[in-house]
């Protein structure tokens, strides 16, 4: 559940079949978890915390569908990178708001960042 939300949560990512926005759901979910075990309570954290750095590499898992579906429509890399990630982050925020625990929204520079609230 996310406390102090303030923006709308987008519910419907266009392009993408029903089937691999579950599996996104399910990858990123598991992310989470990872990320709560390996780093103290209260540390902010962004999709690019999760999906990013030495795991920005999409290809052969369940978030290069996102990747896909901008570079089938035209866009370069760089932009194609840059939308998907966007979508990311919106399905991630809708995780969260499902997710049993509590997340709280703040800061994490550029992004919306996250801190799970024991």
């Amino acid at each position: 559940m996310l406390k102090n939300n303030k923006s709308k949560i987008q519910k419907k990512i266009s392009g993408i079949h029903k089937h691999d926005i579950e599996l996104i759901k399910a990858f990123l979910q598991g992310a989470v978890y990872c990320w709560i075990k390996n780093k103290k309570e209260g540390k902010v954290f962004a999709l690019r915390h999760l999906v990013g750095g030495e795991n920005s590499n999409w290809v052969n898992t369940p978030l290069y569908p996102l990747y896909k579906k901008h570079t089938d429509m035209g866009k370069d890399n760089k932009t194609a990178n840059k939308v998907a990630g966007q979508d990311a982050g919106k399905i991630l925020k809708l995780v969260l708001d499902k997710d049993k625990r509590e997340f709280e929204v703040s800061d994490a520079g550029h992004a919306n960042g996250y801190k799970w609230i024991k």
